[in-house]
């Protein structure tokens, strides 16, 4: 069984190399800042002792006030877990830094993403559509969707 690390421990560890990037934790969850994303992905992949070499799921929630980015990772070396979440604030031109540099699996997870959500992964090799066609009016996953004809 993976062992999830607790929040708090992952927060304190992020902390100590980039300052201010965590915003809150709660049993295995941390939450960041969504500017610090790339570096909080880069530095919870390279730091010994952490190592989470894979990402197993990218995903938002649309909770109207803000969306709410997902990411699970996991150590295969270590055995361990953690989810690292970001709450982006906005509707319009929602957008944060591409992982898919720093784990390639976040390639069509970030455009599914922006496919059903709208929001926009800066410096994602190939952001277009996934699932939908291209000129698809809107984010089908939003909850302010409802109404619009397709």
């Amino acid at each position: 069984m993976t062992r999830v690390l607790a929040g708090a421990d992952v927060a304190r560890r992020i902390n100590s190399d980039l300052p201010g990037a965590v915003v809150r934790f709660a049993d295995g969850d941390v939450w960041v800042d969504p500017t610090s994303i790339l570096n909080v992905a880069r530095f919870l992949k390279d730091t010994p002792g952490l190592e989470f070499s894979f990402l197993s799921s990218i995903t938002a929630v649309d909770y109207i006030e803000y969306f709410e980015l997902v990411y699970h990772l996991v150590s295969l070396t270590l055995n361990q877990s953690v989810v690292v979440k970001a709450e982006c604030y906005g509707r319009d031109e929602v957008q944060v830094q591409s992982v898919s540099g720093v784990w390639r699996g976040a390639d069509f997870q970030e455009r599914e993403v922006w496919d059903l959500f709208g929001i926009r992964f800066e410096g994602h090799p190939n952001l277009k559509r996934i699932l939908l066609w291209e000129g698809f009016p809107g984010h089908p996953l939003r909850k302010d969707y409802l109404g619009q004809d397709v």
